[in-house]
């Protein structure tokens, strides 16, 4: 268990509040022992709310959610909101989603808020939001039609990956931290896991 492993070092669990495959794969580029837990929490949607407000909420509420059963751990709570022109767009679930999706992105920029929030020992919390632009190309109806046909990332925010046929799509991609859109941003986590007592690397 990693949590015998941790106070055998005298070090705290690390526990992501996720069940999210992509961000636990994230989480094992750092090679440190963690475990995962999914965080049920209300997800709907609240009246008026900015994106970038909701994946902090969620990303916060997410944590708390395993820190109240986890206390001395130190917990890790993510989300990612996808929007164009200021609407949410959520995964896709299924191939017709994931073709609305991305012929609604043809040509136009796309912005993924990426919100982590790491809980420590006592009080301590640590928040951090990033936001990430990425500009599609003009898509064809069949471009679109191929690309979900292979890669059928009906279970990612945008109904795209990045880090795989996805990059096809776009004509620029900007942020701070590449690894935000997949679903953490590792560099700012890192800062956070070591303020709280993780080593790295």
């Amino acid at each position: 268990m990693n949590s015998q492993y941790a106070q055998k070092n005298n070090k705290p669990p690390v526990i992501l509040a996720s069940s999210s495959v992509y961000r636990r794969h994230q989480l094992q580029q750092l090679h440190i022992d963690f475990s995962h837990y999914d965080a049920a929490i209300d997800e709907s949607l609240v009246e008026d709310e900015s994106p970038k407000n909701r994946a902090l909420r969620l990303a916060i509420a997410k944590a708390q959610s395993i820190k109240k059963q986890f206390p001395e751990a130190v917990v890790i709570g993510s989300d990612q909101v996808c929007a164009c022109d200021n609407q949410v767009y959520h995964k896709p679930g299924n191939r017709h989603n994931n073709i609305k999706h991305l012929t609604a992105f043809s040509g136009r920029t796309v912005i993924f808020y990426t919100a982590v929030c790491v809980m420590g020992l006592n009080t301590q919390s640590r928040e951090y939001i990033n936001e990430t632009q990425v500009k599609f190309r003009q898509l064809s109806a069949s471009e679109i039609s191929r690309y979900v046909d292979k890669e059928q990332a009906f279970d990612c925010a945008g109904g795209f990956k990045m880090e795989q046929l996805g990059l096809s799509l776009m004509r620029s991609v900007k942020s701070d931290d590449p690894s935000a859109l997949m679903g953490l941003p590792l560099i700012q986590l890192c800062a956070f896991l070591r303020e709280l007592g993780v080593e790295l690397p």
